[in-house]
Order: C-alpha cells, then sequence, then structure tokens
C-alpha cells in the first residue's frame, strides 16, 4: 500500500518544482549576460537619423557581395553593376558567433586580383561576418553576413 499524501509532502513537490523553475531562470539570465557581445550602436536615435543617407549612398555604389567558405579560407567576393571585381579602399570585418564574442576575429584579407581571401579556421556551426569597406569616394559599404560551416 503508498504512503498517504500528507501536506508535508504537498509542500516539499511545490518547494521543489518552484526551485527548478527558479534555478534554471537564474542560470539563463546568467549565461545571457555573460556571453551577451555589447551594443550594436551607442545611441540608436542618432543612428536611426543617419541610416537612410547611408543606405542611399551604399545602394548608389551598385555593389553586391557574396561570401563563401571552404578549405580553410574565406572569400569575400565585391562585385559592381556589371558584375565585375571591384577592389575597395579598406577592408575590415569581424568574424563571429551570432551569441558570443569571446570567438571574434578580425581576419586579414589579401586581393587576389577578383576577390578578397583570407586564411581562418572555422569551427561547424553558425558564424556571423560584420563587414566594412570603403569606396575610393569615401563611401561606407556594411553588412552582416550570415555564414554557416558544415561539419
Amino acid at each position: 500500500m503508498a504512503a498517504p499524501l500528507t501536506g508535508r509532502k504537498v509542500l516539499l513537490i511545490a518547494v521543489v518544482a518552484f526551485g527548478v523553475i527558479i534555478g534554471v531562470n537564474v542560470l539563463m539570465a546568467v549565461k545571457a549576460i555573460s556571453t551577451f557581445p555589447g551594443l550594436e550602436v551607442q545611441n540608436s536615435y542618432v543612428a536611426s537619423q543617419v541610416f537612410d543617407a547611408e543606405r542611399k549612398a551604399q545602394e548608389a555604389l551598385g555593389w553586391t557581395l557574396s561570401h563563401a567558405y571552404g578549405d580553410g579560407a574565406l572569400t569575400l567576393s565585391f562585385r559592381d553593376r556589371d558584375g565585375l571585381p571591384v577592389r575597395v579602399d579598406r577592408l575590415s570585418a569581424t568574424v563571429g558567433r551570432t551569441t558570443e564574442a569571446s570567438d571574434d576575429r578580425r581576419p586579414v584579407f589579401d586581393w587576389t586580383g577578383a576577390d578578397y581571401v583570407a586564411a581562418e579556421t572555422l569551427e561547424p556551426g553558425k558564424w556571423m561576418i560584420l563587414m566594412e569597406a570603403f569606396a575610393p569616394d569615401g563611401t561606407r559599404f556594411h553588412q552582416r553576413l550570415d555564414l554557416f560551416v558544415k561539419g
């Protein structure tokens, strides 16, 4: 015969259940705060005021950008309206995980005559590339690219 369900057992079940819920919430909050890479912009209002102007200037360049990863090489391919390779004045990129800043790296890209290539070893999973380049006239071209490396 099973032991009767007493008030003490019900209280213990409730305390354990709420303890698990609270413990998981605290753990998730700590992980969220410890892995948050930081602010995207210092002042979102100021950023919103120049967004349209920057977007129009970037679109006026007529550039397209594609990316690829394979055999330890990360490739960025800039093309103009006619599909011809574009050589940019300055290029910088941050490659990292979408959820943690600890894996962030800044690869050095070399111009191959058609594309920009950087030697980089990326583990399998989801990555992002925050890329910024400048046209010869100083126009900023920037994009966030998502990259999935297969295992």
